[in-house]
């Protein structure tokens, strides 16, 4: 096949009929503007035939007449993406780079914007920093140095590097006498902001925390359900999913696919919670923050604190 002319590979036998499952170009465009096509949503690529993708290599190469009714729909709208060159016009390119922010971004590492006077440790994918207005003194966000939205969008090298942080620092809170809850909201945020808060081991037990984000979910008309063991996040949640996430020190996950509206500042409001920290006043990150120079400080005692456990120091 390597060998073959890429015309020939396209060409389609005799008697060869339009596929009637086919959508039409409308339906397709139609599609494109709510920003995912069927394909996408089920997680299937979108070569140029069924075999393997010719577009780097076809060029303006003779088209033959089996382009005419195309494997991906009517032969018409594919031949439209290419230019007079025969390049792709508005398809994705390989390997495919992630997003880039449309506006200012307060969690880039590369961005203005960012408070850097906050960033705790800086890794290869990842860094940390001291959340802004947190519930606790000790309560940090783990982030990807460039844009990604949510933990289903990361690729494989962040993951990895995203779950050493959360291995040092569930080392450095039980240091403390501390477990740590981590929880991400997948709604109306740009950057992924993996919240990482610290609970006193003698305040209450993994259990009780589980039962305060359960009963909180259910008084909220909201449903929250248990992801099984070793199964991966992105596995229920496809990229662009709207969604609320939590992740207990003993490995348990729970998951809430948002409907319509949601609390923003549910995750801090069920730890704030007399079950959990019984600080309900700290709910609102808004009414904790703290003075340039209060955050500079906090974040060096952190940054100090911090360094056995951090494996970037080390690199």
């Amino acid at each position: 096949m390597k060998t073959m002319d890429p015309s020939e590979l396209v060409k389609q036998p005799q008697d060869v009929t339009e596929n009637p499952y086919r959508r039409s170009t409308k339906d397709k465009t139609d599609t494109l503007k709510t920003g995912f096509s069927t394909a996408e949503e089920e997680g299937e690529e979108q070569p140029s035939q069924f075999f393997f993708d010719l577009s780097k290599k076809q060029g303006g190469g003779h088209r033959g007449r089996g382009r005419k009714r195309h494997p991906d729909g009517d032969g018409r709208g594919r031949d439209q993406q290419h230019d007079g060159d025969g390049h792709h016009q508005g398809q994705p390119k390989q390997p495919r780079r992630h997003p880039q922010p449309t506006g200012p971004c307060w969690f880039c590492l590369a961005s203005p914007q960012v408070e850097k006077h906050l960033v705790i440790s800086i890794g290869t994918h990842c860094y940390l920093a001291l959340a802004k207005g947190g519930l606790t003194p000790h309560h940090m966000l783990i982030l990807p140095i460039g844009h990604y939205q949510s933990v289903v969008d990361l690729s494989s090298e962040v993951v990895e590097e995203m779950e050493k942080y959360k291995s040092a620092l569930k080392s450095f809170y039980r240091s403390k006498g501390e477990r740590c809850v981590l929880f991400e909201r997948n709604y109306r945020s740009q950057h992924l902001q993996l919240q990482v808060v610290p609970v006193p081991l003698d305040r209450c037990a993994t259990e009780d925390i589980k039962e305060a984000f359960m009963v909180q979910a259910q008084e909220q008309q909201m449903e929250l359900m248990e992801i099984p063991e070793h199964t991966e996040l992105k596995q229920i949640a496809p990229p662009g999913t709207p969604y609320f996430y939590v992740e207990l020190d003993s490995g348990e996950k729970l998951f809430y696919r948002i409907q319509k509206h949601f609390p923003l500042q549910f995750g801090r409001e069920v730890l704030a919670s007399e079950a959990v920290l019984n600080i309900p006043t700290r709910a609102d990150w808004k009414e904790c923050k703290q003075s340039r120079e209060e955050e500079e400080e906090s974040c060096k005692q952190l940054r100090d604190d911090f360094q056995p456990y951090d494996f970037a120091w080390d690199d």
